[in-house]
């Protein structure tokens, strides 16, 4: 079975939708051609030369990288620098280059979870939900369709509300309309207003995912030229955001707690602002840099915030309400490559998915 890179991107993008990234981000296929056939997929959180020529000699003809090789606009590829040497032997090797960033930084199972996963956190939720990310869909079918439309939304995607899904609401009405002579209609003549036995049907949906419900809606109604709107609703979206709010099992002292995090994610050296003398349970985290995520964490009513690249002020700014835990950038991200694999072997079975062995993070500690 031919491999491709479109269908890596895809298998990629099911999980954290382009959509989702930033607007300072740069997220994709960088480097490549969609149709090239993939023999196998190196994975990794940076792409250094190192990791370039892993690629190659583990039979890797693409690469999925956690952070974006080029995260600002190329203006020459002379190979002055290592991003651009890394773009030039990638181009000549036929290696393509494709990133999954902020996008999965803010789903659900995303680089967040798996934190909360290593670390046994119950109960867990988004810590700062997407607001605006939300739709309505409202469209009307025929009452014998409606079943068909309903079920074709849901395996779109839509109809999740928490831990719920396949929600949606339905109502009763009568539709009218009249066919031109170009229409081909399903109900009704040419020329005569029809009217017809119609349900509303409601249903939520993430705004991500409005073309493949769109798609979906028309392949699956009867009409020609189905009616349906799309509302933006203002609630929070419970499934995209920033970070992950749970709770331990049992409530853990302080320090144990802080050494176990240390341990768990490999610091060499974790940093933390002042301890507050209690026992810890409930346990906000980000993974990257999350300080401007504190504020959230302490209104939600956070032990411990456990995130990366705080400066000298930021730990003053807790004042004992939560203990600030500062793991190192790398060390918060380092398991994306174990959701890369998870995703990619899910969707692709039997293909050569490989783990760089090269540590590309950049700080070095005495």
């Amino acid at each position: 079975m031919k491999i491709t890179v479109n269908d890596i991107c895809l298998a990629l993008e099911e999980l954290a939708p382009l959509a989702l990234q930033e607007n300072y981000d740069n997220v994709g296929l960088l480097v490549g051609n969609r149709s090239a056939e993939v023999r196998g997929v190196l994975l990794c959180i940076d792409i250094t030369e190192e990791v370039v020529v892993e690629a190659q000699v583990k039979g890797c003809n693409m690469i999925v990288s956690h952070h974006p090789l080029i995260f600002k606009g190329l203006k020459t590829i002379t190979g002055k620098n290592e991003v651009e040497r890394c773009v030039i032997s990638a181009i000549k090797n036929d290696l393509a280059i494709y990133a999954c960033h902020t996008n999965i930084d803010s789903v659900w199972g995303g680089v967040s979870s798996r934190m909360a996963q290593k670390l046994s956190l119950i109960n867990c939720k988004i810590l700062k939900p997407h607001t605006g990310n939300l739709l309505k869909l409202v469209t009307f079918v025929p009452e014998n369709h409606a079943e068909t439309l309903r079920n074709a939304c849901f395996e779109a995607g839509a109809g999740h509300i928490g831990n719920y899904d396949c929600c949606s609401f339905s109502s009763v009405g009568v539709g009218s309309f009249r066919a031109n002579e170009n229409c081909k209609p399903f109900v009704g003549k040419i020329g005569n207003i029809h009217s017809e036995t119609e349900i509303r049907l409601e249903i939520i949906l993430p705004a991500f995912l409005k073309t493949k419900i769109t798609n979906a809606l028309i392949q699956a109604h009867p009409y020609e030229e189905p009616a349906f709107d799309f509302i933006p609703l203002v609630n929070d979206c419970e499934t995209v955001g920033f970070g992950i709010i749970g709770d331990l099992p049992e409530a853990e002292k302080e320090l144990e707690f802080l050494q176990k995090v240390k341990t768990i994610f490999a610091s060499n050296s974790l940093r933390y602002s002042a301890l507050r003398g209690k026992p810890v349970r409930r346990i906000a985290l980000c993974g990257g840099s999350g300080v401007e995520l504190l504020n959230t964490a302490v209104s939600r009513g956070a032990d411990v915030f456990i995130s990366a690249d705080f400066k000298y002020h930021d730990y003053f700014l807790p004042e004992k309400r939560l203990v600030l835990a500062d793991i190192g950038h790398f060390e918060s991200e380092q398991f994306t490559k174990e959701i890369f694999f998870e995703q990619l072997t899910k969707k692709i079975p039997k293909f050569a998915v490989r783990f760089s062995e090269i540590n590309t993070n950049p700080i070095n500690y005495l």
